[in-house]
């Protein structure tokens, strides 16, 4: 398991101005975004054990993180 944050700007690379456009100009996508950093932030408090928790609650914000990130894609698809 990697400990390595999992930002948007690795994760959709080719989409990296779009992002940056979008997130000034669109509301909704600026608050999607401000969430998955919210959620990915406490996966990875989690993740290297600065914020412990269960594995269920772990397990449960990464799903929570992928679905957002997966808002994220089919948005930027668009």
């Amino acid at each position: 398991m990697s400990h390595t944050p999992h930002e948007l700007a690795e994760e959709f690379p080719e989409y990296k101005d779009k992002i940056h456009d979008l997130k000034a100009s669109d509301r909704h996508f600026a608050k999607m975004i401000e969430k998955y950093h919210e959620v990915n932030r406490a996966v990875h408090r989690m993740e290297t054990r600065v914020e412990p928790v269960t594995d269920e609650v772990e397990e449960a914000k990464r799903r929570e993180r992928m679905a957002l990130k997966d808002e994220i894609a089919q948005y930027l698809a668009r």
